[in-house]
């Protein structure tokens, strides 16, 4: 097996950094994804096969229109 060189490898943001929003302009983060209302934890967003939020812990799910 070859390895690949670094103009083949691609960059991937950190993982803590896909989760918030930064505005310069106020100097204020942001947590893009919701809180679930019945337990407080961070939703997961699911796009197929019908657009909704959804709590891995207790289960609540919330469909987009």
């Amino acid at each position: 097996m070859s390895k690949k060189t670094t103009a083949q490898k691609e960059k991937k943001l950190p993982r803590a950094a896909a989760w918030y929003e930064l505005d310069l302009q106020k100097g204020v983060f942001r947590f893009k994804n919701k809180f679930c209302p019945k337990c407080g934890s961070v939703m997961a967003f699911h796009k197929e096969p019908v657009p909704r939020w959804h709590c891995g812990r207790c289960g609540f799910t919330q469909f987009q229109r």
